[in-house]
Parts: structure tokens; C-alpha cells; sequence
């Protein structure tokens, strides 16, 4: 068992004609329940700030105007994928077996990506990555 996951956020849009990233959160993570936690916490962040209540008091009237049928509806991605029991349960074996997960999700302008990585299968790949010989 993994016992510390390191998690980022990350929005990607394009600027210049070039793929730019601009991360969004970072945290580590002392247990499997506080990563699957802080994903969903995260996920459901950026739904509401791309999805507000039409009726918040810091809105305008008239400020909302539906996207159209055509765009894909992250907030409403993002919250199922909160939902999703099974997919959570997924999400939760992968970490715990040292895989890495991303979830991403994106409309026509740019891309949301949750990443999260075990501390210690990273330590792993560092220690193997960087086994040399002696020279003689």
C-alpha cells in the first residue's frame, strides 16, 4: 500500500499558438482517502467556477448566457465523474497499486487535468532511474 499521493491541477490552453499550462492546486496527500478527497474537491472547485447559480449575488443580471449544444459540458463532467462511486473505487486501486491517474476533461478552449501519483512509487522510479556503474 501507497501511503502518500502527490496531486495537481492543471488548466491547458493554447496561447501564441503554443499549449500552456497554468496549474490550479497542488497537494500532498498523507493518505489514499485525503487524494481521492482533494480530487473531487478540486473537480468540483472548477465545475462551480465555469457553472455558477445564475442567481449569486456577485453575478450580474444577464451575465450567464448558455453555451451551445455543440460544447462540451465540463462542470457537468467534472460533477458525475464526483458522483461516480465505481469510478472512484478505479481511481483508489490505481493510486494504491503506484500507478499514475489523470483524469482530464476539456471543451473547445481548454483542457482541466487532475493528476495524482503515489510519493512512493515516484521515490521508486527515481532510485532505478538513477542506478549507475562504477567506473573502473
Amino acid at each position: 500500500m501507497h501511503d502518500e499521493f502527490l496531486c495537481h491541477v492543471t488548466g491547458y490552453g493554447t496561447c501564441d499558438g503554443r499549449r500552456i499550462g497554468v496549474p490550479l492546486g497542488t497537494y500532498r496527500a498523507p493518505t489514499l482517502a485525503l487524494a481521492l478527497w482533494w480530487l473531487r474537491d478540486r473537480a468540483s472547485w472548477i465545475a462551480d467556477r465555469l457553472d455558477p447559480q445564475p442567481e449569486a449575488e456577485h453575478l450580474p443580471p444577464g451575465a450567464l448566457v448558455p453555451v451551445s449544444g455543440t460544447v462540451a459540458d465540463v462542470p457537468a463532467v467534472l460533477r458525475a465523474w464526483c458522483r461516480d462511486v465505481a469510478q472512484q473505487g478505479l481511481v483508489g486501486d490505481e493510486l494504491a497499486a503506484g500507478r499514475l491517474v489523470r483524469v482530464a476533461v476539456s471543451d473547445d478552449t481548454t483542457e482541466y487535468e487532475l493528476l495524482a501519483e503515489s510519493v512512493d512509487a515516484l521515490r521508486m522510479q527515481r532510485t532505478t532511474a538513477t542506478l549507475f556503474a562504477p567506473v573502473a
